[in-house]
């Protein structure tokens, strides 16, 4: 079984997302991209970020229907900061083994790595999928990790990724990230501006008739 993880604020999910994540089931042959809402996100204020109930219900909506989506609440159920390192490793150890687990961030989120948790562990025991957009800078290992580090990993031109001596991987993979952000979306609504087609009806829905981010 191969199964994406694929983690951040969800605030509010949109379609930008979903595209990714269907894309990424396709291209990776995924069993399953689960999506994991952050609750107490370290490197974010958590007053900037509108509760963990009703992020969580936005993307059950939104992936209501894709028998290949699912939802987690974990690090709602966990306490403390919501790690990525230790969501990963709670995946592992209570799935059967032989299932294998990728790691989805943006690009964004991978230029700041070395602020994670443990993050040499994260890129080094498990597979790792940075999202990137045709036409835009990526920045690769060269470009963000210390020299020490980046002598840890060798590429694969075969499978297309940076392969670290202790069994992950880290790969980046060219989406069609559509140009739309949470922080627009949050925007628009704050603004009283319209949000159609920026995310599924269903989550326009639910923001609307709660008056989420007003």
């Amino acid at each position: 079984m191969k199964v994406g993880l694929f983690g951040g604020s969800f605030d509010p999910i949109h379609l930008g997302h979903l595209r990714c994540a269907e894309e990424l089931v396709e291209l990776l042959d995924l069993d399953k991209m689960i999506f994991i809402p952050a609750a107490r996100q370290p490197l974010k204020e958590e007053r900037s970020l509108l509760s963990f109930h009703h992020r969580a219900a936005m993307v059950r909506i939104a992936i209501a229907g894709n028998p290949s989506f699912a939802l987690s609440e974990r690090e709602y159920r966990r306490e403390g900061p919501s790690y990525s390192i230790d969501t990963v490793r709670e995946f592992v150890r209570e799935y059967p083994d032989g299932t294998e687990f990728c790691f989805i961030m943006g690009q964004d989120a991978f230029q700041d790595i070395t602020c994670w948790k443990d993050w040499r562990d994260l890129l080094q025991c498990y597979s790792i999928i940075v999202m990137t957009r045709p036409g835009s800078e990526e920045k690769t290992l060269r470009d963000v990790l210390p020299a020490d580090d980046r002598a840890d990993f060798s590429y694969d031109a075969a499978d297309e990724c940076y392969r670290g001596n202790r069994g992950g991987a880290v790969c980046f993979r060219r989406l069609t990230l559509l140009d739309i952000s949470s922080t627009d979306i949050r925007r628009r609504c704050a603004a009283r501006r319209s949000i159609r087609y920026l995310l599924p009806d269903g989550v326009m829905s639910y923001i609307e008739s709660g008056g989420l981010y007003r």
